[in-house]
């Protein structure tokens, strides 16, 4: 076994036992199991939250397009997140708290009745299902580029690890786990980014190796790309946020309404560096010093493993910090992937079951159900992520899409609750989703159409008029304003 694997290993067995010591108090009630008793802090809240931002796009995504285009735009990805977030906490983070809900529908539920939860669960559970199997193939696919395992190996490994500390501790083990990965992930890679940047003498002399080899003189400059295409993120930073359960069920988990908005700002200052130092890194891959870039530019399969080739070089870092880099690398994905598939747990369970099948269901119930589930999805993901291999991006853009739907009923409910009808809200979402689906398939067609986050909402407040015109039926309060 080489170093770098005895490692990562000897991490995950660490995180997985760490989780161990959750079991009994996730035992307690649903809510503790689904979103640890409503008990977090503020530091805890905002390192949760920040670590569901920080997967696959944050880590492997960014360094990609860093070493790609030479320049620091991918950041904004990162910096979007990040401006989003703050915009949550000044918005909709309180009134989630407030409301006591467990999952997004449920905060539908308080606004326009019964029905519309139903049809927004199902929705979400749609668009996570999708993206559960989608951020699983990440994981996956750097396990089985690092340490040479066979395609469906990697995904077994990497469903398993999840699926025992979730299976565990539920929220809890995800907010424990979440804080040790967000350690791991600045620690291994902050270090390895100031490494590179002593080595070849400074963000000067990196920039003059860079444009000898074609990169534009204002690399560092985020916005180099355009006010068009960083507005663009902005709006899909926004919108994926407020209505995306997985990143947003830590808010649930705060202490009080004025623990969540904290921790919502708060989390922007986490999630926006670390896009800093991952960028960093693959421009200090692109300057060829460490390995041939040539290959990996050639080969868009071979540029997604430039973060873990450079983290595997001896030449560029001593193997033991390596391989805590490469558990930051794991640890980044893993924690999106975990918050990922227990919101469709949380959604299966509160919205599905609880709301629709068992109505009367007590704790004892719902936290077996949930285990159950936790279980099942991971075993439905399996061979999603293992046979859907060509169909990533569309799958995340329908996920996406549903998000940002989801997102414009919430702002309306709560903030201009007579422009929008209960009609309008099941229309939006059974309109808007199936606008994105048709979006993606005539994109593989070939036709040229919009991209799929403005199709997303311009369906929804297109439906939302309909259904204003249709339909009379006006939100009700908030149970917090009654």
């Amino acid at each position: 076994m080489n170093i770098y694997l005895l490692i990562v290993v000897a991490y995950f067995g660490f995180t997985t036992l760490i989780s161990l010591f959750t079991k009994k108090i996730a035992s307690r009630s649903a809510a503790d199991y689904l979103i640890a008793g409503r008990n977090l802090g503020v530091i805890a809240c905002a390192v949760v939250v920040a670590s569901e931002w920080l997967g696959g796009m944050s880590t492997i995504g960014v360094s990609e397009k860093a070493f790609q285009t030479g320049t620091m735009q991918p950041i904004l990805y990162n910096i979007s997140t990040a401006i989003g977030m703050i915009i949550i906490g000044f918005t909709v983070a309180r009134h989630y708290r407030q409301n006591n809900v467990h999952t997004v529908s449920e905060m539908l539920e308080n606004l326009f009745g019964r029905r519309a939860r139903s049809i927004s669960a199902i929705a979400f559970l749609f668009a996570y299902i999708t993206l559960a199997f989608v951020q699983l193939q990440t994981c996956a696919s750097v396990i089985s580029a690092m340490f040479d395992f066979p395609w469906l190996h990697s995904v077994i490994v990497s469903s398993l690890i999840i699926t025992l500390y979730t299976y565990i501790g539920g929220m809890h083990a995800l907010a424990i786990t979440g804080i040790i990965h967000v350690v791991v992930m600045f620690a291994g890679l902050g270090i390895a980014a100031a490494i590179g940047l002593s080595d070849i003498s400074g963000f000067g002399a990196l920039q003059e190796r860079l444009v000898a080899l074609g990169a534009p003189e204002n690399l560092y400059n985020p916005f180099s790309g355009g006010l068009g295409y960083a507005w663009s993120l902005i709006l899909g930073g926004v919108l994926g946020g407020m209505a995306g359960q997985a990143s947003i069920q830590p808010i649930f988990a705060a202490r009080s309404a004025a623990i969540a908005k904290k921790a919502a700002i708060l989390s922007s200052l986490i999630i926006a560096p670390f896009g800093i130092m991952v960028a960093l890194l693959g421009l200090i891959a692109r300057t060829g010093k460490y390995f041939d870039a040539a290959p990996y530019l050639a080969d868009p399969q071979m540029m997604k493993m430039v973060l873990p080739t450079l983290m595997t070089t001896p030449e560029f870092i001593h193997p033991v910090l390596g391989g805590v880099a490469l558990a930051g690398i794991l640890a980044a994905i893993l924690s999106t992937v975990g918050p990922v598939n227990f919101a469709v747990v949380t959604i299966a369970t509160k919205d599905i079951y609880h709301g629709l099948i068992n109505k009367t269901a007590v704790d004892k119930k719902l936290i077996s159900t949930a285990r159950k589930l936790v279980i099942i999805v991971n075993l439905v993901t399996i061979p999603l992520a293992y046979y859907g291999t060509g169909a990533v991006l569309d799958t995340a853009y329908i996920s996406y899409g549903i998000r940002a739907i989801g997102a414009i009923v919430i702002v309306m409910g709560i903030y201009s609750r007579g422009w929008i009808t209960i009609e309008g809200v099941r229309w939006a979402f059974i309109g808007g989703t199936v606008a994105v689906v048709m979006n993606i398939l005539a994109k593989n067609l070939g036709v040229s159409v919009p991209e799929n986050t403005y199709v997303a909402i311009a369906a929804a407040v297109f439906f939302i008029l309909m259904g204003n015109i249709f339909g009379k039926r006006k939100p009700k309060k908030l149970p917090s304003e009654q």
